[in-house]
């Protein structure tokens, strides 16, 4: 068995060997680890340390012990609005991108940058041209450019 503080080494570890991976909207396991989305990045980070998320950044939020601010640490989950907020009574501002938390006030985020297209193209993956990659950044410049912060999640 892994000891709590060996995952979230194992979380913030592997979280680092994916710096600069490309991003694709919508990926799915099968893309890992060549390819991320914010929340499939989340997922297969905790897979390394034997921890099972569901798939998207809502139902990530759904679970996990809420953490204050004041109180966060390195392996919280830190959610987003975002851009494209997905939206349920539980989070009726609704939860678009998730980071993960890796200490010293860093965050790594797997984000989008769209060149081309909107939203309601998704079925039509020949009119949105993407760009973006795995990325580490500091945690209130994250929280300033993915506003309002909607939760932080401890799942370790």
């Amino acid at each position: 068995m892994i000891g709590k503080a060996s995952k979230i080494s194992t979380i913030v570890e592997t979280a680092k060997s994916l710096l600069g991976r490309p991003y694709k909207y919508g990926a799915v396991m099968a893309d890992a680890p060549v390819n991320f989305d914010c929340s499939l990045f989340t997922q297969y980070v905790f897979l390394q340390a034997r921890v099972k998320l569901p798939r998207t950044a809502i139902e990530q939020a759904m679970i996990g012990k809420r953490v204050p601010f004041q109180k966060i640490k390195a392996g919280d989950l830190v959610f987003m609005k975002g851009e494209l907020g997905r939206y349920n009574k539980y989070f009726p501002e609704g939860i678009g991108h998730v980071g993960i938390y890796i200490g010293e006030n860093r965050v790594i985020h797997s984000e989008r940058k769209r060149i081309t297209g909107k939203y309601e193209d998704i079925y039509r993956p020949e009119l949105i041209k993407e760009e973006g990659s795995v990325i580490e950044e500091d945690l209130v410049k994250f929280i300033k450019k993915k506003r309002p912060l909607v939760a932080i999640k401890r799942y370790i």
